[in-house]
């Protein structure tokens, strides 16, 4: 089955194949490193994860790029407020440039935690302010932008079709709006590069031609990602909370600069929901990777969580649902270490497979495959070799899982248990099995007898 992605820019699925055969050229936009990551923005970062992964899948050599804002994200899309780096760094008593370092690692650990494959490149905003310079003085020359006491603004009006991809209604914004706008002349208009206050010394500033100042948060894709992937490439993906402005800008930045909509396919993964409505860090609600491991949960069960639905659909995090993927995640590790060594792939069952994840990723029915796989009448090697190349994609590090080793004692109680059930002394086999599950082991009876491990 031919890959077939859906394409936010059109709203439709198309057959994906490469501009420039073999390599795929992705972006994915990074995050803002004023603060962790939660789980709702990982969320976006696995399915990006499993689209690179079937990219592979299909033999499509990626080069994919990933930036980090360190600089020019404002507290509002509106182009007003300080910088969020800035904010952050003021409250936390560092430099922008510490912060910035700081949750930068903290976001490569979630990732590696998550077994996200990393980028084939990194590219911070602030060691590309010539680019975003180059890039802004190319939109200006081709008549896109206008001054104002604050900036360097692009003038949405130019462009017939600002919006597209939001399917936004100019007419309707303009003839509703109520928000201060300032100078700009549209509402949709936005800031490319924002002049620093004569009144502040702001950490992050850069001399231009326009004078001192920084770059306005969209200008970094589209300078970064032309830098690295050309004017025209492959795959641009983000969040849903991307349709709305900050992916509108870029398409309308690459017209103006290049005449290009940047991307050939746009995709978006969704929000995860909690407490009946979106994860956010401006909500208050988020949780952070950290808290889940804290709690006892291995980062691949969330993975395993992700699994269970489609990028494009809305997913509620609970700890009941999560604790529902250890039991799955468990089971599913168990299985598979048992089959043993690995003979040699199903052509068959991994057709099926890939033609799920073709499917525009369509990882839940993959998953379920995968399930349908464990009770099928292959060999036990051949269902090891083939669920391994099913985990290619997944993720879920099934090959490298053993059970942790059991102390002796554990194992001595185990069978002293067996002996007291076989003599039908209930009483006294309860009494082993709450002494083995007190020290942090528990015993699952089986059809073959009792297995003893650790407890997650």
């Amino acid at each position: 089955m031919a890959l077939r992605l859906y394409d936010t820019y059109t709203r439709s699925a198309r057959d994906f194949a490469p501009l420039k055969p073999p390599e795929v050229g992705l972006y994915t936009c990074g995050p803002t490193v004023y603060n962790y990551a939660h789980i709702g923005n990982l969320r976006t970062y696995i399915f990006e994860d499993l689209l690179r992964r079937t990219l592979a899948l299909n033999g499509y050599p990626v080069k994919h790029v990933m930036n980090i804002t360190d600089v020019g994200h404002l507290v509002s899309d509106r182009d007003v407020g300080e910088d969020k780096m800035e904010v952050s760094a003021r409250r936390a008593g560092k430099s922008a440039l510490e912060l910035a370092e700081f949750y930068t690692a903290a976001f490569k650990e979630d990732l590696g935690r998550l077994n996200i494959i990393e980028p084939t490149i990194w590219c911070k905003a602030t060691d590309h302010i010539q680019e975003q310079i180059e890039t802004v003085q190319g939109i200006e020359k081709n008549g896109y932008t206008y001054r104002t006491s604050d900036g360097i603004y692009f003038d949405t009006a130019k462009l017939d079709d600002y919006g597209y991809l939001a399917r936004l209604d100019i007419e309707g914004l303009r003839a509703g709006a109520r928000v201060n706008m300032g100078e700009k002349r549209n509402p949709t208009d936005f800031a490319l590069w924002k002049l620093s206050p004569a009144d502040q010394q702001r950490q992050m500033e850069w001399d231009s031609p326009w004078g001192v100042g920084f770059p306005g948060w969209a200008i970094e894709c589209s300078a970064m990602s032309a830098k690295y992937l050309g004017p025209f490439f492959d795959i641009h993906c983000g969040g849903e909370d991307h349709i709305m402005v900050h992916h509108p800008n870029e398409i309308a930045q690459t017209q103006a600069c290049y005449g290009t909509k940047l991307a050939n396919f746009w995709m978006h993964g969704y929000f995860l929901n909690v407490d009946g409505g979106r994860m956010g860090k401006s909500a208050g609600n988020f949780l952070r990777l950290q808290e889940l491991v804290d709690h006892d949960y291995d980062p691949l069960a969330y993975r395993y969580f992700c699994l269970g639905a489609h990028y494009r659909s809305k997913l509620t995090f609970s700890w009941d649902a999560l604790d529902a993927s250890v039991t799955g995640l468990d089971r599913l590790r168990d299985i598979v270490f048992g089959w043993g060594a690995a003979g040699r792939v199903s052509e068959a069952w991994m057709g099926t497979f890939a033609g799920h994840m073709n499917d525009d990723l369509n990882v839940p029915r993959a998953l379920a495959t995968a399930w349908d796989l464990t009770k099928s009448d292959l060999s036990d090697a051949d269902k090891k070799a083939t669920m391994l190349a099913f985990d290619e994609v997944l993720g879920l590090r099934l090959g490298a899982w053993a059970p942790a080793a059991v102390p002796a004692e554990m194992l001595a109680l185990a069978e002293k248990r067996q002996a007291t059930r076989a003599a039908r002394d209930w009483a006294a086999a309860d009494a082993l099995r709450d002494q083995i599950t007190a020290a942090g082991y528990e015993v699952r009876d089986t059809p073959e007898g009792p297995v003893v491990r650790k407890l997650e």
